[in-house]
């Protein structure tokens, strides 16, 4: 409860994102928290129509952005560059991204990341 209400909100990187933002919504939900005052941010694969698309159905429930790179700024006519740079450590602290889909998670620590999914119960992939 304490984060739900701490945060702002929540970025979608990976994974179905209308299931998410249901998933978000219902959490939300359960914990007494107006959905309205949170925002969702999704940024995996965006273009402008699929961007339209997830604003329609999320706009009655949450606030709602988008961090469009690719598909937005790539508009010279040329294949665009597929470089992705993550953070793995900020003022000498390991971070990590878990992600819903394989090969997504990153991080240089083996030993934060087990931590990471023990605290927020989520499985290894196999």
């Amino acid at each position: 409860l304490y984060f739900a209400k701490l945060f702002d909100g929540l970025r979608h990187d990976s994974g179905d994102p209308y299931a998410w933002g249901d998933k978000a919504y219902a959490h939300y939900k359960k914990l007494k928290i107006d959905s309205k005052t949170k925002m969702l941010t999704f940024s995996d694969g965006l273009n402008v129509e699929k961007a339209w698309a997830l604003h329609q159905y999320f706009k009655d429930r949450f606030q709602v952005s988008f961090g469009i790179g690719t598909n937005l700024t790539n508009d010279m006519g040329q294949t665009a560059l597929n470089i992705v740079l993550k953070l793995v450590e900020c003022n000498g602290q390991s971070v990590a991204k878990l992600s819903d889909s394989p090969g997504k998670t990153m991080t240089d620590n083996d030993t934060f990341l087990a931590y990471l999914r023990q605290v927020f119960d989520i499985q290894a992939p196999v």
